[in-house]
């Protein structure tokens, strides 16, 4: 397709998202006009839910296979099966480079499922493009041709890149109709879930403790270095270190089917695990607090974990939850520990958080200053 015929592909992609009158239709239009403006046998939309830590797919358009269906109900990959998640939709553009596209193949050496999919599925090659909306990584463009056809190259991730700026501006319009409804549920800096989402998500959770035995599960995190980075570096590059953090959160809740990330306010964030052994929810914890060690700018996390999988006594409510992982959130950060506190485990936890609920019954009490 020559440049001409690239304009048109455009010029039809945008209005037949623009004729588009619900969501739904929207999202379908723009795969299905990327693929043809790509020449591609088979194009996708996913949308980056970080609060879940997945890439959840929006619209299967094109040659499907047998598990692809158009609209799927709930199609989703944990980012960390996608590594270049992270270096592509934040860590490349944090620092001021813009997003961009690139491409893969089935016999490509990147790590990572693509190539493995494109295999598994009879496709080629697949590129794939940043959807990027009010300077955030919305989600992705892909796609694929099958097995035989020639190989996507880099005028073509290019065409993509321009592609997928064109569906964000078609998107942003329904994004608009959303964004009231999840600004309600959502942290504005780091995109993921707020204190209102994470108070709902364990009542939920611990009615199906209380039903089934679900294992409930909370880790609270501090992130260590926040005041100092504000003092000195001033506090747009707080914000950074604290959007970084949050998509390490993010990358590492998805590591526990269905856990919810969230930021609780300041430099506190926790994750919500329901299912998962309490092991591990430890594990996971302990890779959080690796990897946050690893961040340039700040100086780690302290963890607290409290789980109705360890010996903490009855769980009645989110308080008591929240009232230990506080505690061992607490003694993580006064020993200055490289890996999570975790109550039941360690009874002087416990004693902490039932003495502070003594003190003052029915309120979350935050442990700094207490010897």
């Amino acid at each position: 397709m020559g440049v001409d015929g690239r304009l048109r592909a455009v010029v039809g992609l945008a209005q037949a998202m623009a004729a588009a009158v619900a969501p739904q239709d929207s999202v379908r239009a723009a795969a299905r006009g990327a693929r043809l403006a790509m020449d591609g046998s088979f194009a996708a939309i996913s949308a980056w839910e970080r609060e879940r830590g997945r890439l959840r797919v929006l619209v299967n358009e094109g040659e499907r296979r047998a598990d692809e269906a158009e609209f799927p109900e709930d199609e989703s990959y944990p980012v960390h099966d996608f590594p270049e998640i992270t270096e592509f939709l934040h860590e490349r553009w944090v620092g001021g480079a813009g997003p961009h596209a690139w491409v893969e193949s089935a016999g490509g050496g990147r790590p990572g499922r693509r190539g493995e999919q494109l295999r598994r599925r009879g496709r080629g090659t697949c590129v794939v493009a940043p959807i990027v909306l009010s300077g955030r990584a919305w989600g992705e463009l892909y796609v694929a041709r099958d097995d035989g056809l020639p190989d996507f190259d880099d005028d073509d991730a290019e065409f993509a890149a321009v592609l997928a700026a064109v569906i964000a501006a078609g998107l942003a319009q329904n994004d608009r109709l959303e964004e009231a409804r999840r600004l309600a549920f959502t942290d504005p800096l780091t995109g993921l879930a707020n204190r209102r989402a994470v108070d709902m998500r364990l009542d939920e959770a611990l009615e199906e403790h209380r039903r089934a035995e679900a294992v409930v599960s909370l880790v609270v995190c501090d992130l260590n270095g926040l005041k100092r980075v504000n003092d000195t570096l001033g506090h747009a590059t707080g914000d950074r270190l604290l959007e970084r953090f949050g998509s390490v959160l993010s990358l590492c809740g998805a590591m526990l089917p269905g856990a919810l990330a969230a930021r609780l306010g300041g430099d506190e964030f926790c994750l919500v695990s329901v299912g998962p052994a309490a092991d591990e929810v430890v594990r996971v914890t302990e890779e959080l607090c690796r990897r946050a060690a690893g961040l340039e700018l700040g100086e780690g996390v302290a963890c607290g974990v409290a789980s109705t999988g360890d010996p903490i006594g009855p769980v009645k409510s989110s308080r008591r939850l929240f009232r230990l992982a506080d505690a061992a959130q607490y003694k993580a950060k006064a020993a200055r520990s490289a890996g999570p506190v975790v109550a039941g485990r360690d009874t002087a936890v416990v004693r902490l958080a039932d003495a502070a609920q003594q003190e003052a019954p029915g309120e979350r009490r935050r442990f700094r200053g207490r010897a």
